[in-house]
């Protein structure tokens, strides 16, 4: 009940590029950010620090290689599938780069013990060396903080003013409480932040808190993923190590953001022999013919995820469903559409390059999936800028309509590039609580 998402997470913690805040800009589509990569870029560093991450220091290998510190620790070392993807990318010119990942390589870092090269890391690390949210707990207990385990906030309470005054949430009894304060944090993100936000009308916002722009759960963001399934003549022998370490990250960048979007390639690094068993036993094998083609389709078979850009679009949004849950409280009800802009960057650009990487891995079979499905980067809701004719929060995440609520996280992210968004949601977060103390 506490840790949330980081609990089923693989670690990865991509920055966005300068690029990737200004698509308007530079490109003519989407939106830009309310500020530049400088800006971000102390909070991404206070971020890698707090989470723990480990990362390569040789610039070439960094993403992207404009940075004010060393990551807190270095690289992890690549598996032999790992090892076999990215040689066969630099054989058509692309460099794989070890991924920036929550992860502690060769040592311990905060109270958490170096990886030891489990390949169970989703959803939770056996040993308790990959992050997540849970391990701040304590912290959060020895400052003072209190954590009201199973609690369901259902309403934000407005006063005259139009300041935050409490919220009221239901007990895992259902029974309802009120708790005020000063300044209120709303980070649940992308889904159930603006759900809450719409389901707290009053007088004054008969709309819902935070939303006289009507741009409370509109620009849905995920980044839209199609699988590349591979069979090899020779052995792959993924499951070396974490689930996930390196992606072709130089594919999301280009002047063809104009017409279409980027991806990167991601190497699947599981291991499959779940995945294998399967397969095999769907051929109707048994015995030692079983075994056998078990044993080859662990070895010889690989996955490569293809996570494309989205843009933010008003049309993408959330709104309260009529169902409801046990609590009696709204489901969220979602329209979501990748839009031309990713079919024609899959047509046209990232699924001849996985043509090309299954070549040059040497794949016997090639199966490539035909519909996108969700990479669970959840972004966008309370979308950030300086008008609040068209945006939900300003540049620290302040409700630009309550100057006492935050909203901070993946909601108020203004574009998703291609990489995981947990780092700028957490880059996010302490900007926020920086404009917080302030306050």
């Amino acid at each position: 009940y506490a840790g949330g998402a980081t609990w089923h997470w693989a670690g990865i913690c991509w920055r966005l590029t300068p690029e990737d805040m200004q698509l308007k800009t530079r490109y003519g589509v989407g939106r830009d950010w309310a500020f530049d990569y400088a800006t971000l870029e102390p909070y991404y560093t206070r971020a890698e620090y707090a989470l723990g991450v480990c990362g390569p220091s040789e610039p070439e290998l960094q993403w992207p290689p404009i940075r004010s510190k060393p990551y807190p620790m270095g690289r992890l070392p690549f598996g032999p599938g790992e090892q076999r993807f990215t040689d066969a990318a630099a054989s058509i010119g692309l460099t794989n780069l070890p991924s920036a990942q929550a992860r502690n390589s060769g040592i311990a870092y905060g109270d958490r013990p170096a990886c030891c090269g489990n390949n169970n890391c989703i959803p939770v690390c056996p040993i308790g060396a990959k992050y997540d949210a849970a391990t701040s707990l304590t912290r959060i207990e020895s400052k003072g903080g209190k954590i009201q385990p199973n609690a369901v906030v259902y309403k934000i309470e407005t006063g005259q003013d139009n300041k935050v005054q409490a919220v009221h949430y239901y007990d895992n009894n259902k029974q309802t409480h009120r708790v005020t304060g000063s300044v209120f944090v709303i980070a649940c993100n992308g889904i159930e932040t603006p759900k809450l936000l719409l389901m707290s009308t009053d007088s004054r916002n008969p709309h819902g808190v935070a939303n006289s722009s009507d741009q409370v759960g509109r620009n849905m963001m995920d980044q839209p993923k199609l699988v590349v399934e591979l069979e090899l003549a020779e052995p792959a022998w993924t499951g070396v190590g974490p689930v996930q370490g390196s992606s072709i990250m130089e594919t999301s960048q280009g002047d063809f953001r104009s017409e279409y979007c980027g991806a990167l390639f991601r190497f699947n690094n599981m291991a499959r022999s779940r995945i294998g068993a399967m397969a095999a036993l769907e051929k109707g094998l048994v015995g030692k013919a079983l075994d056998t083609e078990i044993r080859r389709l662990s070895a010889c078979t690989t996955e490569i995820a293809i996570e494309h850009e989205l843009m933010p679009d008003a049309n993408n949004r959330l709104t309260l469903s009529a169902k409801k849950d046990w609590l009696g409280l709204p489901k969220p009800n979602i329209y979501y559409d990748v839009g031309d802009y990713v079919r024609q960057g899959s047509q046209r650009h990232s699924l001849p390059i996985a043509r090309q990487l299954a070549k040059a891995m040497g794949a016997t079979k090639v199966d490539i999936s035909t519909e996108y499905t969700n990479s669970d980067h959840i972004m966008g809701g309370c979308i950030m800028g300086t008008d609040p004719a068209v945006s939900v929060v300003d540049v620290d995440c302040r409700a630009h309509d309550h100057e006492n609520l935050f909203l901070p996280g993946g909601a108020a992210m203004t574009t998703g590039g291609c990489g995981n968004s947990t780092l700028t949601m957490s880059a996010l977060a302490l900007k926020a609580a920086d404009a917080i103390h302030a306050q």
